[in-house]
């Protein structure tokens, strides 16, 4: 496949607090699954999907990270690396990334979770908010896991129809948690009010403009979820729902179970 004309970023700043002690020597990304780091598994993905350029932000144990993913070139990509001092949270982290990312709409991810999401399905999304100033940000939303049963947003129907489209969202004040398929789809906060639709969980996946992060300085602790209640009050957010594969390994047990389960796979 031909080299997108996007980035990507992979979120791996994080402490990896419910994984310890596995996380006390050993960053939550270089964990092992399946034959494979957890990290491994998203930047392959990615290339698969043509995402060539990397962007990746680390803090606790970076250079352990940094040590074994060097440049990318061994897995067939280029990473530029965003060294943070601590966490700085997820928009803390993406808007000091800026100047790495660049101009044009980025896609994000997390590095701590294995999931068989085409990331190739976002490039017309990407697209879209590329020539779309007023489209900041997309989220892929996926079933509640064990552990989030609330979810975060319902899905309706978009107003305006057609995939790839912007809608107004409103947020869930869950959001700020850390982190099939179908159209562009507007949302409602979860749990819905609004006839006992079911409700989804974001799943760490978006896509954005960098417009989003502008009013945060570099080097300074922001979250997610307050640009984008902002954004999505001036119907600035689109979203889509993802029914296949994810899961959000945060747990030692977890960890152990999908190991199991890639490997007999393999």
């Amino acid at each position: 496949m031909p080299g997108a004309p996007f980035k990507a970023m992979i979120l791996a700043a994080g402490l990896g607090e419910r994984m310890r002690p596995l996380t006390d020597h050993t960053p939550k990304p270089l964990l092992m699954a399946g034959g494979k780091t957890l990290i491994q598994w998203q930047i392959e993905r990615l290339r698969g999907a043509g995402f060539h350029e990397l962007v990746i932000n680390h803090a606790h144990l970076g250079a352990k990270l940094e040590a074994a993913l060097g440049d990318g070139g061994a897995l067939g990509v280029a990473i530029a690396w965003s060294r943070e001092p601590e966490p700085l949270e997820t928009a803390g982290g993406i808007a000091t990334a800026l100047a790495l990312l660049g101009a044009a709409p980025f896609l994000v991810s997390n590095g701590d979770v294995y999931t068989e999401f085409d990331y190739a399905r976002l490039l017309p999304v990407l697209r879209d908010m590329a020539g779309n100033p007023d489209h900041l940000a997309h989220l892929v939303l996926v079933d509640n896991p064990p552990h989030h049963p609330q979810g975060d947003f319902s899905l309706l129907p978009s107003p305006l129809g057609g995939e790839g489209t912007t809608v107004d969202l409103a947020v869930a004040a869950s959001l700020s948690h850390s982190p099939g398929g179908g159209p562009s789809r507007s949302l409602i906060p979860g749990p819905s009010p609004a006839g006992g639709r079911e409700c989804h969980t974001f799943s760490g996946i978006g896509c954005y403009r960098p417009e989003l992060f502008v009013g945060i300085p570099v080097m300074t602790r922001a979250k997610l979820a307050p640009l984008l209640r902002a954004a999505m009050a001036r119907g600035q957010v689109s979203g889509e729902y993802f029914a296949g594969r994810w899961e959000d390994v945060g747990t030692p047990r977890r960890l152990a179970d999908l190991d199991k389960e890639l490997l007999r796979a393999a």
